[in-house]
């Protein structure tokens, strides 16, 4: 199979989809009736698809990134009618034959992408409009940041111990404005992750039994959290730059490009009124290492990179600073996405909790960690679900109630009862599974 001619199953396409909605329209799209003009070559494909109009949608997937354009004027990433090209080009070889090439709408759109994406990498390191950056203005201007950000984080201090000197009870009676307004003055400081947790400490009060405890832990995380900025002088590198992050302070990714086959784990997006923020893990075949890209998208706009669930891509990853961190930034890639014949190694739930732990001393306000268990089974407990090793007496709850994990029953399918390996984000609410593989062969099967 050629770079472009990589033909993708349904079932990886449908991983594509921002959302079920999506599917569901994309698949009434996957059938040859409504397109014309179809055909795929250098590293692309396209057609054109009768819509609403009199016109038909002129769509066009570049398979390097990929990357999508629609005629349409629907504002997801991909469209239903570029997931139901997709969909057509997966399934049927003749509707979309190989080696054509693109005609002028297509090919004008490609060249142009791609030119863009040459173009940004000649920039890397260059100021404004091209130019050579200004250290010594970026540096005053970073000074400036720090000092609100400083004076942010005093203020979060007293604010702090006026809470706890007054009792936790008044946060239950002071409702979400106190915390709102405390936020916004941490968005004021410059300091957007002081301001993001202080949002979540809004919403403990109303969480149920057992509140205050829950509260007091937070709210000694966002203390260490405010301690570690301001006597940042005094931690060891690693630890400082994981601090600066958790502040939110952005960072360039560091060292040399780690170049090899990454395997996409998993692909899924967290949503906020104003972001959407997607997801994706990736393990390496000779490295062994696990890493996360983050992609951004506008409210009520999907990321444009997404990386289909079971294909493995070559390319070079640059992580970036911070110690018990793996976000990375994706650079050059070499070859579309292909089938891979490879999996993550997988240990064991109690070797899971032990690595969590451990990541927490170079990062104590780290969430989770991604972790592929092997020969575990999903076995109900009360209103909850666990996975439980199939070779000792071992196992890890999963996160939430099984109404709140919507893959739970595709996972419970592909094991019927018997051992299956399944990668997800082990921490301190439990396990929460992502993808899943039969154990002894068979296709990665997305989770979420």
């Amino acid at each position: 199979m050629t770079e472009q001619g990589v033909r993708r199953t349904v079932e990886q396409v449908l991983a594509l989809a921002p959302d079920a909605a999506s599917r569901t329209a994309g698949s009434k799209l996957g059938v040859a009736g409504p397109w014309s003009g179809t055909g795929s070559g250098e590293g692309a494909v396209w057609g054109l698809c009768e819509g609403s109009g009199g016109r038909p949608y002129q769509t066009v997937v570049d398979l390097t990134g990929p990357a999508y354009r629609c005629g349409c004027p629907s504002r997801k990433f991909p469209c239903k009618h570029a997931l139901g090209l997709l969909l057509l080009w997966a399934g049927d070889e003749e509707a979309v034959p190989d080696g054509a090439r693109p005609p002028d709408w297509a090919g004008q759109w490609l060249a142009g992408r791609r030119g863009r994406a040459g173009a940004g990498k000649a920039r890397d390191g260059a100021g404004p409009a091209g130019g050579p950056a200004d250290p010594e203005a970026a540096r005053r201007r970073a000074e400036r940041r720090a000092e609100r950000i400083t004076a942010g984080a005093t203020e979060l201090e007293q604010r702090l111990a006026d809470l706890l000197r007054g009792g936790l009870a008044a946060a239950e009676q002071a409702g979400y404005g106190w915390w709102d307004e405390t936020a916004a003055r941490m968005v004021d400081a410059q300091a957007p992750g002081l301001a993001a947790r202080v949002r979540e400490l809004g919403a403990v009060p109303a969480s149920g039994a057992g509140w205050p405890a829950r509260l007091l832990e937070e709210c000694a995380l966002l203390h260490l959290l405010d301690q570690g900025w301001l006597r940042r002088d005094r931690l060891p590198e690693a630890l400082a730059a994981t601090v600066r992050a958790r502040i939110g302070l952005s960072a360039a990714p560091e060292g040399p490009p780690l170049r090899d086959h990454w395997l996409v784990l998993a692909q899924y997006d967290v949503v906020d009124p104003k972001l959407t923020t997607r997801r994706i893990w990736l393990h390496g075949a000779r490295s062994g290492r696990t890493r996360q890209l983050l992609s951004y998208g506008a409210a009520g706009r999907s990321p444009e990179l997404s990386l289909p669930v079971g294909l493995a891509v070559e390319a070079e990853l640059t992580t970036y600073p911070g110690g018990g961190r793996a976000r990375a930034a994706l650079g050059e890639r070499f070859a579309a996405p292909a089938p891979a014949a490879f999996r993550p190694p997988g240990t064991t739930t109690a070797e899971a909790a032990a690595r969590y732990g451990e990541a927490l001393r170079d990062d104590p306000w780290l969430e989770s960690v991604p972790v592929t268990l092997d020969r575990v089974i999903p076995v109900p407990d009360g209103d909850r679900w666990q996975l439980a090793d199939a070779d000792t007496d071992r196992s890890l709850p999963l996160t939430g109630s099984a109404r709140a994990l919507p893959g739970l029953w595709r996972l419970v399918a592909l094991s019927g009862g018997a051992p299956v390996t399944v990668f997800g984000e082990a921490g301190h609410r439990g396990f929460t599974p992502l993808t899943a593989w039969p154990a002894d062969a068979g296709e990665a099967v997305p989770l979420c």
